[in-house]
């Protein structure tokens, strides 16, 4: 096997899939090489653009037709992936999809079918290692995609580097050396970061404890408050916003709504269509743009639901709670809407520069004022670069209304250029992203598409996850290593809150020595049967009903042969259960797998793991939560060191095997893997 190990990431998102491949060094032969900064971090993974993949549309568009999704919309996907990654690597590379809002709208039953059709396809088509279906293939909470998110823009921007490394790190200076994340898509938006010290400490039981681990093998616990807000994405808001303007223009005969935030003489159906002949806008409701910019963000401020009732003080938007953000530590990144309508026409040539509301105001305001025949023909002419189309135009000057709004209104970020921002030296637009890598920005908000020419996205939060996961813990007598992922924030003996999503598949494989006679509890791997009911494939929904068949063709065929058979066949097998309970009974090589402990009881348990074709049998699983499978590295083989051993193993010190037994087992097939 090679030093690189890969991870595949899909975003199942409500307008298409994208396929991220992510690349980093083996981190047991990263830290060999590694300098001490290196170690107090996280390993560090690559990606490159040309790893990334979309089809469209949306894979919840296959709701009803789950057979199809297998070569209608993952295969290229898959194949894409393929290309990007050694072939004897692919057996070891994690694969995960992840869906999110348009997923989250699909029936409960048919969402099912269609996740376990997605993991049965994957498992056909693909080498890449998916144990379990559950966990690697699934839709993910608006709070999960929020954390994730978090992950990522802190990796990127070294919120997660030890501030002792470095001294010089501005952003680190007061104990705070983390970054907030604000993420907001079409239907919905969602805020993550860590209050500051006191804010913890009153409301511990909104947080979520994060737990990752750095190549040295030492944790880093977090306490991070995560929401969403469903509604509140740019489009959603648009169309309460115009569901409002037909409320407060309901009469009879009224066909023309004057709407402020489009530009001026701007004809538009209520679905968003420009209409383009004025007598026909005279046969339907439709909206007038007037291009009153300052009159738009008036008119949706309301749409922040602020007057909604609190029942958990404090709350920002829509009556939610959200603790008190000190501003002066918590220092935001925003992606998504807040990239683009930022940047996709206003800072078009200016893409590095910081976020500035007074610029960025006045900006909006001269372009949305203007009449729409003038902005038609700029458009036209790709003024605004080629990405910029008329519809883009159209929604702009809603969208940075709306942004606005929410950033300083509903949030409660300080107007850069008009309100105080406490010591911040921030000058307007003079400052860039290339501060962040000397200092760390000291900015209240910026927004960010990409950092190092690698886009913010949440699915490198759940390859941040899964990579850390995969590394050694550092060695610590007598103490359990506790597994990296997040959870509820309570406090738990064995450092497991519940409903804790674990970071690999799984619980972890990696434990530091302990000595003999602990008992730590940590959630069992699942056996045979549990995997076999486990949802998330369609081979295991198929199985009841072959069970089923099997039986009452069983019991037919009972009733057929009559009476008298059933008696002689009832007479057989008792009689051959009974002669094989005496010859094993009386068998002087019997195996069993009762402890036998040379120090005393309290030994953890032992079993066989399964055979491997080009291993051998795995290392024996520690029922006691200590070892799992392979990859135990030095931790591996320690059962005999701790005073356990079969009865089998014991015997043969004083004689040695029958070659009869010998030929038997090597006749013997081998055990199912």
């Amino acid at each position: 096997m090679g030093n690189h190990k890969y991870g595949v990431v899909l975003d199942a998102g409500s307008s298409g899939t994208r396929v991220y491949v992510y690349r980093w060094d083996d981190p047991s032969h990263a830290r060999k090489y590694a300098s001490a900064s290196e170690l107090r971090s996280i390993p560090e993974i690559r990606t490159k653009r040309k790893w990334t993949k979309k089809v469209k549309p949306g894979v919840s568009t296959f709701h009803d037709k789950p057979d199809a999704v297998g070569n209608d919309h993952l295969a290229p996907l898959f194949e894409h992936a393929l290309q990007h990654i050694p072939k004897k690597e692919r057996p070891s590379t994690p694969l995960f999809l992840l869906a999110t809002a348009g997923m989250r709208l699909v029936k409960e039953n048919e969402r099912k079918r269609l996740l376990g059709e997605i993991c049965s396809y994957a498992r056909r088509h693909t080498e890449f290692l998916l144990p379990d279906c559950a966990t690697h293939i699934q839709v993910i909470p608006g709070e999960t995609e929020g954390l994730y998110g978090w992950i990522a823009a802190n990796y990127l921007l070294g919120g997660f580097d030890d501030p002792k490394a470095h001294e010089t790190h501005e952003h680190a200076k007061k104990g705070h050396h983390t970054y907030g994340f604000l993420d907001m898509g079409g239907a919905s938006a969602q805020i993550a970061f860590a209050p500051n010290a006191t804010e913890s400490a009153k409301h511990a039981d909104d947080l979520k404890l994060l737990r990752l681990r750095r190549l040295d093998g030492q944790n880093m616990d977090y306490r991070v408050f995560v929401t969403t807000w469903l509604g509140f994405g740019v489009n959603e808001a648009r169309r309460r916003y115009v569901e409002r303007l037909k409320e407060a223009s309901a009469a009879d005969g009224v066909l023309e709504l004057p709407d402020p935030c489009l530009p001026k003489g701007l004809l538009r159906s209520l679905d968003g269509k420009e209409i383009e002949d004025p007598k026909e806008a005279k046969k339907s409701v439709h909206l007038l743009g007037t291009g009153k910019f300052a009159e738009c963000e008036r008119t949706t401020y309301p749409l922040l639901d602020k007057d909604k009732p609190c029942t958990n003080a404090p709350c920002l938007l829509n009556g939610q709670h959200v603790p008190a953000i000190d501003f002066d530590v918590n220092h935001f990144v925003g992606v998504s809407e807040y990239w683009h309508t930022t940047h996709e026409i206003f800072e078009d040539k200016h893409s590095t520069k910081a976020y500035d509301f007074a610029t960025y105001q006045k900006r909006v305001k001269e372009f949305c004022e203007q009449d729409w025949n003038s902005i038609e023909k700029d458009v036209n002419a790709q003024k605004y670069g080629k990405s910029v189309d008329e519809d883009a135009a159209m929604d702009v000057c809603f969208k940075a209304s709306w942004i606005i709004n929410v950033l300083h209104d509903g949030i409660g970020i300080p107007r850069v250029g008009i309100e105080p921002t406490g010591k911040s030296s921030h000058n307007g637009t003079e400052e860039v992203i290339e501060a962040v890598k000397e200092k760390g920005f000291m900015d209240t908000f910026r927004p960010v598409d990409k950092i190092e020419d690698v886009e913010v996205s949440w699915t490198l939060g759940r390859m941040v996850l899964y990579v850390a996961s995969q590394v050694p813990p550092a060695e610590t007598k007598g103490v359990l290593a506790l597994p990296v992922g997040f959870g509820n924030n309570v406090a738990t003996a064995n450092g497991v809150p519940p409903g804790f999503m674990y970071g690999g598949s799984g619980p972890p494989v990696h434990q530091p020595t302990l000595p003999a006679g602990n008992n730590y509890s940590t959630p069992a791997d699942p056996h045979w049967h549990d995997a076999l009911w486990r949802e998330g494939d369609t081979a295991p929904r198929r199985i009841p009903g072959l069970l089923l068949f099997l039986l009452i063709a069983g019991l037919a065929g009972l009733l057929l042969i009559g009476r008298e058979r059933r008696r002689k066949l009832l007479n057989i097998c008792t009689s051959s259960v009974k002669g094989k309970r005496r010859r094993i009974l009386g068998s002087a090589g019997t195996i069993t797998y009762e402890r036998v402990a040379q120090t005393g009881d309290g030994s953890p348990t032992f079993e066989l793991g399964s055979f491997d074709e080009e291993e051998g049998w795995r290392v024996p699983k520690m029922h006691g939560g200590l070892y799992d499978g392979p990859g135990l590295g030095p931790y591996a083989g320690l059962g005999s060191a701790y005073g356990v051993e079969t009865r089998d193993r014991l015997a043969t010190r004083s004689r040695e095997v029958s070659p009869s037994r010998s030929t038997a087992r090597a006749r013997s097939p081998l055990p199912p893997r």
